[in-house]
């Protein structure tokens, strides 16, 4: 029979996510997927999963799940308090979580995503190839709510051995985001683009899914008037009217209008994932 999690506390925003949909920009579809594509990964390895198998992706404040039939699972991403049943439970390994048990993610106490990885994998329908939310467009499920009820596939037959200590990266104590510059850097000024790889900004309180924001100077347009709308990737850090870099995350549109001074190495970005408001924050050639 189907594994089965109600969720008894859905916390500030806890979405379904695998790798994501690509290959669908050309139709204004972005990649969205795990923002920690590590954890997602280590996560799944450790309880035997496929690497891209759907798992579950939490902000800051955690998530509660209630079992109908025994599972294991291993929570990992940004350290945080893990419960069974009121029980301290292992982060980082494999814990088993009992028939009607009720598995508690705590509030993170460094970084800002934890991920749920389940064996089995959330088993929700895939939309375009991919069961993960995406926040900006609403394909996928939608964040998850108090009483909704997930399936959960077949486990697998066997799970690998669980190494002494799995490698989870810590969360940044500073964000150092490698980037190319380009292909809009001309809109900037000289100042700008040496302001922009050797000013200190920090991590907004704003950012989401959708991109990283930044407090910090402001990079001066060298151009008037507006640019045509144009294709956006991953980790293009777009400079709107206000002069503060933002770093397009996962859920990113796949066009806009503002100047696009540099593209951040998506190898960084799981890095970004985890910084919380108020990380220092330096962009780098």
């Amino acid at each position: 029979m189907t594994v089965k999690l109600t969720v008894t506390r859905a916390g500030a925003l806890t979405t379904v996510q695998d790798l994501g949909r690509g290959g669908h920009a050309h139709l204004g579809v972005p990649r969205s997927g795990a923002l920690d594509e590590s954890a997602l990964r280590l996560g799944n390895r450790l309880v035997g999963n496929p690497e891209g198998a759907a798992v579950l992706e939490t902000t800051l404040t955690g998530c509660a799940l209630r079992s109908d039939r025994g599972v294991t699972v291993v929570v990992g991403g940004a350290p945080c308090p893990v419960t069974v049943d009121g029980a301290p439970a292992a982060w980082g390994a494999p814990v088993h979580v009992p028939a009607g048990a009720t598995l508690d993610v705590g509030a993170v106490s460094a970084g800002v995503r934890s991920y749920v990885a389940v064996a089995g994998g959330i088993a929700v329908e895939p939309v375009l190839g991919s069961r993960s939310t995406d926040l900006l467009s609403g394909l996928g499920p939608a964040p998850l709510s108090a009483g909704d009820v997930l399936p959960v596939g077949d486990a697998p037959g066997t799970r690998p051995a669980t190494p002494v200590a799995a490698p989870w990266p810590a969360p940044p104590a500073e964000l150092v985001l490698p980037v190319r510059f380009g292909p809009r850097e001309d809109w900037f000024t000289e100042t700008a683009r040496r302001t922009f790889v050797t000013a200190a900004y920090t991590v907004s309180g704003n950012s989401n899914r959708i991109g990283l924001r930044t407090e910090g100077p402001a990079l001066e347009w060298a151009l008037d008037g507006e640019l045509a709308s144009e294709g956006m990737v991953l980790g293009a850090v777009q400079v709107p009217p206000d002069g503060r870099p933002v770093v397009f995350l996962h859920d990113h549109p796949t066009t806009g209008g503002y100047p696009v001074i540099a593209v951040v190495e998506e190898a960084a970005l799981g890095a970004a994932a985890q910084a919380a408001p108020g990380t220092p924050l330096r962009f780098t050639v």
